[in-house]
């Protein structure tokens, strides 16, 4: 089962999902959060938040491949990565603020979840696991896209707030967008070759 092939498409899933999400909402979020309570509700509620949402979109990535050719398959996660890639070049994340509305009444770990979930659902990140989960095998796209998001939230939660102070959110944006056009073209190569 843990073959090279796995552990490579786990890391391309990790590398891809992890730079696609460094600066986003929902680690703005994982930080506003945890800048005003403690920090195991906030990391426990991303986890359930993100380990839900990838679940959801590997099922859905897998199930769409099953019915479409693999060249389709492959055209389209070579679209959409470099739609992402070229959206996370020409965004400025710095001129954006997030305000995050806490509900009274509510735990930190049930808001942070369904602050996550709502924001997550149908994001670039959770398109990117479902055209990954598409075009090759789902289970190591889930890893690496769960663990990556796991570590961007603990980031987000305990030093997130430190790496953005001295590297600007436009440079994590750049190198993330340049990873998403660098899948774009091996996409479209497979759909092409």
């Amino acid at each position: 089962m843990f073959t090279s092939e796995f552990f490579s498409i786990s890391l391309t899933s990790f590398t891809l999902i992890g730079l696609a999400e460094l600066g986003d909402k929902s680690q703005l979020v994982c930080m506003s959060l945890a800048l005003r309570h403690r920090h195991w509700p906030v990391l426990l509620g991303s986890a359930v938040a993100f380990t839900i949402l990838n679940t959801l979109a590997v099922v859905f990535g897998a199930g769409v491949a099953v019915w479409l050719p693999e060249r389709v398959t492959a055209a389209i996660v070579a679209i959409l990565f470099g739609i992402f890639g070229i959206h996370a070049l020409l965004t400025n994340h710095e001129e954006e603020t997030e305000v995050v509305v806490e509900h009274s009444g509510r735990s930190i770990f049930l808001t942070t979840l369904g602050l996550l979930f709502v924001a997550e659902l149908g994001d670039k990140t959770q398109i990117a696991v479902a055209s990954l989960a598409g075009s090759t095998s789902p289970v190591p796209v889930w890893i690496g896209a769960t663990v990556a998001l796991l570590l961007v939230s603990a980031l987000g939660v305990w030093a997130g707030r430190t790496v953005f102070q001295r590297l600007p959110l436009r440079w994590l944006q750049r190198i993330g967008g340049g990873i998403f056009l660098t899948f774009s073209l091996l996409a479209a190569w497979k759909a092409l070759f």
